[in-house]
C-alpha cells in the first residue's frame, strides 16, 4: 500500500502527480496534482491506492473522501489535438504540467509517476511505480481516472456505438470493432492509425 514515506522527506507542500489515458484510441490525456492535508482525516489512507487496482465504487468513495480533507486538488488534460501534434507521452507531460499549474497553492516540491520530469519549474523526484509507493500520487491517480473516466462516459451518450462508458477509450475488442464499422470519430486519435487499421 503506499504510504507517506516519500513526502515526508521534503519539507513544505509536497505534490503527488498522475496521469491517465495513455494507451487508449479515443479522448484525452488527464493528469492530476494532489497536495494532502498536513493532518490526514481518519481512514483516508486506508481508502486510498493505485487507481488500477480499485474498484468504480471504491474511487468513488475514495475521491469523495479526497474532496472533503482539505486535500489541494488539480487536474489537466491535453486534447486529442495536443497529443497528434505533440505525441503522447509530450502530451501527458502537458497534461502534468497544466495539473500543476492550477494548484491553488504552489508546491514546494513534486513526487511524479514515471522515470521523467514533466518540465515544470519546482524540484521534482520520479517515481517508477509512484502510484504503488506515495499516498499523493495514488490520490492523484484515482482524481485523474475518475475525471477521465466520467468524461468517456459522457461522450458515450453522443457516440454510443463504442460503448466508451465500459472501455473508456481504450482498445477493447468492441471499440476496435466499432471503429472498423462506423469509422473514427473526432476524438478518436488519428495519430494512433496503426492501432486503428490493426483492428
Amino acid at each position: 500500500m503506499p504510504d507517506l514515506t516519500h513526502e515526508k522527506r521534503f519539507s513544505g507542500f509536497v505534490a503527488g502527480v498522475d496521469e491517465v489515458g495513455r494507451g487508449p484510441l479515443a479522448g484525452p490525456v488527464f493528469a492530476a496534482a494532489v497536495i494532502l492535508p498536513a493532518k490526514l482525516p481518519r481512514g483516508l489512507a486506508g481508502l486510498i491506492d493505485d487507481s488500477k487496482k480499485l474498484s468504480a465504487p471504491r474511487r468513488a468513495a475514495a475521491l469523495a473522501a479526497l474532496r472533503a480533507s482539505g486535500a489541494h486538488i488539480a487536474l489537466g488534460a491535453a486534447s486529442v489535438a495536443d497529443i497528434l501534434r505533440l505525441n503522447i507521452l509530450h502530451a501527458s507531460m502537458l497534461a502534468m504540467r497544466r495539473a500543476i499549474a492550477r494548484l491553488p497553492v504552489v508546491p514546494d516540491h513534486v513526487l511524479v509517476d514515471g522515470n521523467r520530469a514533466p518540465g515544470c519549474a519546482m524540484p521534482c523526484t520520479m517515481l517508477v511505480g509512484g502510484d504503488g509507493l506515495s499516498l499523493s500520487i495514488a490520490a492523484a491517480s484515482i482524481v485523474a481516472k475518475q475525471a477521465r473516466d466520467g468524461l468517456m462516459a459522457r461522450l458515450a451518450l453522443r457516440y454510443p456505438e463504442y460503448g466508451w462508458e465500459s472501455n473508456a477509450g481504450y482498445a477493447a475488442a468492441p471499440h476496435r470493432a466499432a471503429i472498423l464499422r462506423y469509422g473514427a470519430t473526432r476524438h478518436h486519435r488519428r495519430g494512433f492509425g496503426a492501432l486503428l487499421r490493426e483492428a
